[in-house]
Order: structure tokens, then C-alpha cells, then sequence
């Protein structure tokens, strides 16, 4: 009898594993299904990036804008309806977030190559990867298996993305709810080595502000006037804007962050140590960023039965 309820027990627990096993992401977890996926993204991120470097800081922040509402479930993809809100005209992302129709064409090849089976979310987070690796940055394992959202939310869009204008505590603050450390939001905040934005994000900043570089400021006013060009844009790394390197925190310690949220990473405050290593040591900032890359993707993902794989990204099925 003891033997019986022995068996019994570890087939519980044996079920048990699989389950958690089962609920969590996996690098191999299109190995049998969609063995080409990694090599679809891959080859359109080459053709998309070559044809313009500026989309591979777009995927990435599609990534994150995503990640950031609801968890990775490619929420930020659906499009409006009549009967339907979604966060692509939320405050943060309207007429700023790009790189959807990059994502489409990925999601055909995809679908062609095994229909159904590969989700949007999991492409976008694939893509984030690819573009930072083009643009000469590190690459690492994507765990893999999220499915997509349903729904989506414009209200916490609004409310849960950093904006340019944060302060170092909103920061920590914004990202301590996610789970990360400060350190990790000083490492992806590195992601803005690559990358443009528009004048009226940092026109306070090149004005007003007296922790700024002067002839940057100057040069930045240049095509960014006090009034008028709001949506000139300006590259946010001032040295390498298409190379994925430690740039951004050499310009932070000669302050020449671009937005008023970059310059608060080096500002007197509690970061200052972590930004001068990174601006000295290109590889260790390259292995935190991936490793918080990681731990990004692995924020509230759908698995399981919840979600679905959608067949088009920008709708639900």
C-alpha cells in the first residue's frame, strides 16, 4: 500500500514538473514545430536594418513598450476598431513607436513556413534581439513559447512607460515594479545608444537645463528651435547613433544625454559609479544589457492554453 501511494506520489509530483516545466519559456521551444523561425527573423531584420539602421532601436522599443503593458503578449500590435482600443494611439506610442509593418513581414514568412504555430509576441521579441546584434551589440538566447493577448490597454500604456522627462526615483520606481534593479534600468537604458527622437521630447532639456554640455546643447538647437520642429529628430547618441556600443554612458559622464531622463543616470546620484564602468567597459555593459534583455522577455508572458497564436498580428483571430 505504502509502495501504491509512493507511485502515486510522484506521478502527482512528475505531472507537477511538467506542468511548471510546461509553463515556462524554453529556447527550444519551436524545435519540432518551426525550425526555421529564428533564421525568417533573422534574414528580414538583415534586409529591414541594411535598408535603414534606424529600425533596429525601433523594433527594440516596440519590444520594451510591449513588455511593459500587460507583459510580453504583443498587445501593442492590435489596431483600433470600431469596438476596440488599443495602445498604438496611447500617449507614449502614438506617432512614435515604429517598425509594425517590419513585424508583418516577418509574421508572413513565418506563416508560410508553419502556419499558425509561431506567436507575434514571440516574433517581436526575437526581432528586439536581432536589431541590437546588427547594430554590432551583443546577441543572447531568446526563451521562447508566449503566446498573444486578446486584448490590450491603452490606460496602462499611459501609465506604466517611463517617460523622457523622468526623474532617477521615477525611474528606479517605474522599473523596481517590473521587478528590476537599478542596476538593470541603468543597463537598458543603454539601449538608447541607438536611435532617434523627435525635438519636442528634449527641447526643454537643450534650453533650460545647466547639467548640459554647452556646444552640444548649441549644436542640438540647431535643428531644434525653441519654437517650431517638433518632430525634427536628433540621434539620441550624439557619437555612434547606428552602432550598438557604450557610447551613451560616455556621453552621460560629458553631459551630453539627450533627455533629461539619460542625464539623471549621471547626475550626482546613486548610478553615477555604474555609468562611468560601463563608459569604460563596453563588455561588461554588452553582458548585463543581454542578460536584462532576458529578464525583460520574461515578463508576464502568456503560455499554456492562455492567449493564442494570432495570424495576423494586428488583429485577434
Amino acid at each position: 500500500m505504502a509502495m501504491h501511494s509512493n507511485r502515486a506520489l510522484l506521478l502527482a509530483l512528475f505531472s507537477l514538473l511538467l506542468c511548471s516545466v510546461h509553463g515556462q519559456l524554453s529556447n527550444n521551444f519551436y524545435k519540432k514545430t518551426c525550425p526555421n523561425v529564428q533564421s525568417i527573423v533573422r534574414s528580414v531584420m538583415t534586409q529591414a536594418v541594411a535598408k535603414e539602421p534606424r529600425m533596429g532601436a525601433s523594433i527594440l522599443r516596440l519590444f520594451f513598450h510591449d513588455c511593459f503593458v500587460q507583459g510580453c503578449d504583443a498587445s501593442i500590435l492590435l489596431d483600433d476598431t470600431a469596438t476596440f482600443t488599443g495602445e498604438k494611439n496611447a500617449g507614449p506610442n502614438a506617432n512614435s513607436v515604429r517598425g509594425y509593418e517590419v513585424i508583418d513581414a516577418i509574421k508572413t514568412q513565418v506563416e508560410a513556413s508553419c502556419n499558425a504555430t509561431v506567436s507575434c509576441a514571440d516574433i517581436v521579441a526575437l526581432a528586439a534581439r536581432d536589431g541590437v546584434n546588427l547594430l554590432g551589440g551583443p546577441t543572447w538566447n531568446v526563451p521562447l513559447g508566449r503566446r498573444d493577448a486578446k486584448t490590450a490597454s491603452q490606460s496602462a500604456a499611459n501609465a506604466n512607460l517611463p517617460g523622457p522627462d523622468s526623474s532617477l526615483a521615477n525611474l528606479i520606481s517605474v522599473f523596481g515594479s517590473k521587478g528590476f534593479t537599478a542596476r538593470e534600468m541603468t543597463a537598458l537604458s543603454g539601449a538608447h545608444t541607438i536611435g532617434q527622437t523627435r525635438c519636442q521630447l528634449f527641447r526643454n532639456r537643450i534650453f533650460n537645463e545647466a547639467n548640459i554640455n554647452s556646444s552640444f546643447a548649441a549644436m542640438r538647437q540647431q535643428t531644434c528651435p525653441q519654437t517650431g520642429g517638433d518632430n525634427n529628430v536628433a540621434p539620441i547618441d550624439v557619437q555612434s547613433p547606428n552602432t550598438f556600443d557604450n557610447a551613451y554612458y560616455v556621453n552621460l559622464v560629458n553631459k551630453k544625454g539627450l533627455f533629461h531622463s539619460d542625464q539623471e543616470l549621471f547626475n550626482g546620484g546613486s548610478q553615477d559609479k555604474l555609468v562611468q564602468r560601463y563608459s569604460q567597459d563596453a563588455n561588461l555593459f554588452a553582458k548585463d544589457f543581454a542578460k536584462a534583455m532576458v529578464k525583460m522577455g520574461n515578463l508576464s508572458p502568456l503560455t499554456g492554453n492562455n492567449g493564442e497564436i494570432r495570424l495576423n498580428c494586428r488583429k485577434v483571430n
